[in-house]
């Protein structure tokens, strides 16, 4: 898919090839994920990594991104890290400016403003940076592609890496629209489906791929040098490791790298493991982070309702939906089956009601939360499949019908955080309601609450007067 000259019509190659996906591609072989049987509605929805950042990069599309303060860690306190409110003030090539404007991006996001003098300073830094999808990341570390390319060397020189086809395909329509007003810089996708002549040497600046195909041409085909790459950037780190094929091949591209390679390393959440992949590829880094945990949650408010059983549960929904002057809602249950119950009673009670799970394919989700991001429901009801990755400006409220837990029946913190993080974006003020229909649940319920070290307030679902308070 090298394209010297025709931008456009590698953009519309990159948006055909993306638009007849219907499954998301995780494994190394890049075969398409089965999706689960009618037999599993009983089982616990599985957050998949892939999917979720998938449905992430599509349903974020002219979102206004979020506004999340970062914090910046430096291992130099003696340098001190500066920030840019222009385009212009990069002193990008004026060609690739141009681009920028021609994408609509006015000014530079937060992560744009902090990350970009240090991904586009002499000599190079190296970044790690936890950033969401919709905060303007991927933007930010493709005009750092872009701006490090010698035109004049003919051979790739920048290394992307991708844990999913779809990914690699929207990064490098990315790409293609930001050098729209570059012909001279040339890219390549090395993913399924592209292939090499034998006995050649690629003659293109920026390799665009997924680790399986890129170790493929760069050992068994040798039509690259990983020597001669400068610039290696690894995206959607955390689910790239969560594939053990995945993270060995990155083991290994690196270990091939040149120790002056400018590294890249970017993840939306940083665990102990992730951390530790982190510092083994990336060293002496330049650090960002989105705001602690605890901050994030200090505009969403907290509550739980104790209930006996699943009709009480969906009395005390109805109570706080009917009296709340809310936007839009989500609300999370733990299987298919109640997920597809609660919508049976929602619909019938003459609510607009919409269901995401992972029976859907990817296309009939993108349909899905389309619809409820234009308001055409009001009440999103799903799965794990989407405990991260949807920002609607609109949803005030987030309801755990059943609240998070792990394989072990412990309280899953981390996706509680993602479950209320729906809320409250923006900035602006969010409602959180926990459902608690056992001591079980209360204890999980608690469990949370000292974790955050967050008050989990009591809710009585049957005053109105303290419903309205909230």
């Amino acid at each position: 898919m090298s394209r010297k000259v025709d931008w456009a019509k590698y953009v519309s190659d990159a948006q055909r090839i993306s638009t007849q996906i219907q499954a998301v591609e995780i494994s190394s072989n890049d075969q398409p994920n089965e999706r689960k049987s009618d037999k599993d509605d009983d089982a616990p929805e599985e957050f998949i990594p892939a999917e979720a950042s998938l449905l992430s990069k599509i349903i974020r599309k002219g979102l206004i991104e979020s506004k999340n303060d970062i914090e910046v860690q430096r291992k130099d306190p003696k340098s001190p890290l500066y920030s840019v409110k222009s385009f212009e003030a990069l002193n990008l090539n004026p060609n690739l400016l141009k681009g920028v404007y021609e994408m609509g991006f006015n000014a530079p996001s937060k992560i744009q403003e902090t990350a970009l003098p240090t991904l586009l300073a002499d000599p190079p830094q190296n970044l790690i940076a936890q950033s969401q999808s919709g905060t303007g990341k991927t933007a930010a570390f493709v005009l750092a592609m872009l701006s490090r390319v010698d035109i004049n060397k003919k051979h790739p020189q920048v290394l992307y890496l991708s844990p999913t086809y779809e990914l690699a395909i929207q990064t490098g329509e990315v790409a293609a629209h930001l050098a729209k007003f570059c012909p001279e810089i040339e890219m390549k996708f090395a993913v399924r489906g592209e292939e090499v002549p034998r006995n050649t040497k690629l003659t293109e600046h920026i390799i665009i791929g997924m680790p399986g195909k890129v170790l493929d041409w760069a050992f068994k085909f040798r039509v690259f040098d990983l020597k001669k790459i400068d610039v290696f950037v690894l995206d959607e780190a955390d689910v790239m490791i969560a594939t053990q094929d995945h993270q060995d091949q990155c083991m290994k591209i690196h270990k091939n790298l040149s120790p002056s390679c400018q590294m890249m390393f970017f993840s939306a959440t940083y665990d102990q493991e992730v951390m530790d992949f982190a510092e083994h590829i990336v060293k002496n880094p330049i650090t960002i982070r989105l705001k602690r945990e605890k901050e994030i949650l200090d505009n969403i408010a907290q509550y739980y309702v104790r209930c006996q059983t699943h009709q009480d549960k969906y009395n005390a929904l109805t109570n706080i939906y009917g009296t709340v002057g809310v936007g839009q809602a989500i609300i999370f249950c733990h299987t298919r089956k109640t997920a597809s119950w609660l919508s049976e009673k929602m619909s019938k009670d003459g609510h607009a009601v919409a269901v995401l799970s992972g029976d859907l394919t990817v296309e009939q989700r993108i349909n899905v939360l389309d619809r409820f991001r234009q308001g055409k429901e009001k009440v999103l009801i799903t799965t794990n499949v989407l405990s991260r990755g949807i920002d609607v400006e609109q949803v005030t409220i987030v309801v755990n019908f059943d609240l998070p837990v792990d394989l072990k029946g412990k309280a899953d913190c981390e996706t509680y955080l993602h479950h209320i993080g729906r809320t409250g974006r923006f900035g602006k003020k969010g409602i959180a309601i926990n459902l608690v229909d056992s001591d079980h649940a209360m204890e999980i319920c608690k469990a949370i609450e000292n974790h955050f070290d967050k008050k989990i307030r009591y809710l009585n679902s049957e005053d109105s007067k303290e419903i309205e308070k909230i």
